[in-house]
């Protein structure tokens, strides 16, 4: 039996319904960090802020391999953050819950965007999209890896330790520190889905590999000054950065041409009126 096909109220009663499915498993998970917000914070969100963080480590043992003397080897934190109002760790807390709620919930959240469009697609096209959930989720948690332990150590190390004057101190508010590390983790996480996004943009003819090697060199430098932005000034860093986002826009390039073969096969086999 055919399905009866649906108003444009009924579909937007059907994406109501998608999102408070989506916002629900945001807040469960949302409350379950909460409740472990001491472990949270101690361990994952203030974990830059040890000696003894791996990366900090790492480093400092690739650099005295090579007989390079790295301050990686030496380093302390010795200011602490600052809560300025009595609700500001309440909230702070609350805010990195809901924020760490979406990054553990982001697989179900693709899966009900998945569901509200499947029935949209065809039978083949269903096939096809059901790894866009695997991958999808895959390049958005290693962003998230990427961020946590590549470019929030780099960054955490060079704020606090930068100073423009003996005379000034550095004394961070609890609130623009978090902000740094959920802001950077999302931000490049979000970054890492560019070949999903160049796959749905060549699928309905607003990309095509041509212009994405054609404005290469011009992507290249816009990396290399977001890597200088949110790096510390050397150029090691700015490479450690700037690689893995190179080799997404290189990954993109050849997306964009396999969704452009996909097109012009199709094309070729439908058959002729």
């Amino acid at each position: 039996m055919a399905e009866k096909e649906m108003s444009f109220l009924d579909h937007l009663e059907e994406l109501r319904w998608h999102l408070v499915r989506s916002f629900v498993a945001i807040f469960i998970v949302a409350i379950v960090i909460f409740a472990n917000i001491n472990f949270v914070f101690n361990e994952i969100l203030l974990a830059h802020l040890k000696p003894d963080f791996t990366t900090y480590q790492f480093f400092c043992k690739v650099f005295s391999s090579i007989g390079i003397d790295s301050s990686f080897c030496a380093i302390k934190f010795k200011q602490t953050l600052q809560a300025l109002n009595p609700t500001q760790q309440l909230m702070t807390g609350i805010w990195s819950s809901l924020i760490l709620g979406f990054v553990v919930a982001f697989p179900y959240i693709l899966w009900e965007f998945w569901r509200f469009i499947a029935p949209g697609l065809h039978e083949s096209e269903r096939k096809k999209s059901k790894g866009f959930i695997f991958t999808s989720s895959f390049l958005f948690f290693l962003g998230i890896l990427f961020s946590y332990y590549v470019i929030l150590p780099m960054s955490v190390y060079f704020f606090y330790n930068f100073e423009i004057s003996d005379a000034i101190q550095n004394n961070f508010k609890l609130e623009a520190y978090i902000s740094l590390i959920t802001n950077t983790l999302l931000g490049v996480a979000i970054f890492f889905e560019l070949p999903v996004v160049i796959f749905f943009l060549t699928k309905i003819g607003l990309i095509t590999p041509g212009f994405l090697r054609k404005y290469r060199k011009h992507a290249l430098v816009v990396v290399l000054v977001l890597s200088a932005i949110i790096t510390p000034p050397d150029v090691a860093s700015q490479v450690i950065v700037s690689v893995p986002i190179m080799i997404l826009y290189e990954m993109s390039i050849y997306v964009s041409k396999f969704v452009l073969k996909q097109q012009q096969k199709n094309v070729t086999k439908s058959p002729r009126v």
